[in-house]
């Protein structure tokens, strides 16, 4: 393996990683509907890691697993950054990263310097100190402009104020059609179990035709299934639904982690399937100071942060990290997009002739959206209630 490739894939393991990690968390502090990029929230706080030194550094990379070699970081991000933003005919994905500086505060060059230089987030300054509202409708402008529109209002009202000083942010859009795109006329409404004894409606698409031909695989607990997005030139990417065969999701939320899928997909062979997936479009937004604390990161949201890389001093803490997500499964295909940011302010607060399985998803399952060329998992979520958003 090339020296480029062992940073692309110490990246997309620590990228997948943290996702499972984040997905526990998320279950047990929010329940419901989940949906977020973890690669958005990766790649902002691998540009807030590049600032941060010692402990606060220490936590930083134990809960992202980012590797212990920073050029391994740096390579690996800026070779994926530039794979999922190499543009294909077929798909829309791709990636920003940005930095949004108080204008009278001195950053480090070298921290801005490879901020730009690895993960392509140029510096633009703003007046925090006397604009704090227009500054936030700037950054959060060019988060929508980056999402076309799909994540609006990233920084809500307040959390930007005087004290802050600098705010990197992450934003990634998909728009992708299936290679086998379900029949807009098949489509019906649906009992989904929701949870034990509760159902709702919800319109299912299917594809039982002969052409329904999908990489699947089972064992005694869930049925995989992978559905492959179109493509031209550019990198495949597909959505990978994980479907317990009882309906209580928690016996597979228990044993999913990067080993347990990537098993999974290396047993999945190409065969029929019968396949029965409900619409649905889900919003969420979360504030991840405490999630992340509790991750095994605290001290970057307290007075003893140290982020000296970033301005030579150890006057800056995390106030807030935002994350925002949006996902639209159709039968044409999938809109999905996700942004971050990070806000810093001075330390003043805290096959065969086998039957034709049968894939129902009517009752709640996990999903993913992944790089099938890097294995890196771009969204996550899971389905509960597809009639909630």
């Amino acid at each position: 393996m090339m020296p480029d490739e062992n940073s692309t894939k110490a990246v997309a393991d620590a990228n997948n990683r943290f996702a499972f990690d984040l997905y526990s968390r998320l279950v047990k502090d929010e329940g419901g509907n989940l949906f977020f990029s973890p690669f958005s929230l990766s790649s902002a706080l691998a540009i807030t890691f590049e600032g941060a030194k010692g402990k606060t550094a220490d936590e930083i990379r134990s809960v992202f697993y980012f590797p212990e070699n920073d050029t391994s970081l740096r390579e690996g991000f800026s070779i994926m950054n530039t794979g999922i933003n190499s543009g294909d005919p077929s798909y829309s994905l791709r990636t920003a990263n940005a930095l949004w500086a108080e204008r009278t505060y001195s950053f480090l060059p070298e921290y801005t310097g490879n901020a730009e230089r690895y993960y392509g987030a140029k510096t633009t300054n703003l007046d925090f100190i006397n604009h704090p509202e227009d500054s936030r409708i700037t950054i959060n402008t060019w988060v929508e402009d980056k999402t076309e529109d799909r994540i609006k209002d990233l920084i809500p009202p307040g959390v930007v104020d005087p004290m802050t000083r600098l705010v990197i942010t992450n934003a990634i859009y998909f728009k992708g059609d299936w290679v086998k795109e379900f029949d807009k006329n098949k489509t019906a409404d649906a009992e989904f179990r929701s949870a034990p004894g509760d159902t709702v409606m919800v319109p299912m698409m299917q594809r039982t035709d002969e052409d329904a031909v999908y990489l699947y695989a089972e064992n005694s607990d869930l049925q995989m299934l992978s559905m492959p997005y179109e493509h031209t030139t550019g990198k495949e990417l597909s959505m990978v639904v994980f479907l317990p065969k009882a309906d209580n999701l928690t016996t597979i939320e228990d044993s999913m982690n990067p080993d347990a899928i990537s098993a999974l997909q290396q047993s999945a062979t190409s065969r029929r399937v019968m396949v029965y997936f409900p619409k649905f479009i889900m919003k969420t937004r979360y504030s991840l100071p405490d999630t992340l604390g509790a991750m095994g990161m605290p001290t970057a949201f307290s007075g003893s942060a140290d982020f000296s890389g970033m301005d030579g001093t150890k006057n800056l803490l995390i106030s807030d990290v935002i994350h925002q997500a949006f996902v639209d499964v159709n039968e044409e295909g999938t809109d999905a997009a996700a942004a971050t940011a990070v806000v810093i302010r001075l330390a003043a607060a805290p096959g065969g002739s086998d039957p034709v399985p049968v894939f129902r998803a009517d009752h709640p399952f996990i999903f993913l959206i992944q790089d099938n060329e890097t294995g890196s998992i771009l969204f996550l979520g899971r389905v509960m209630n597809p009639a909630g958003s």
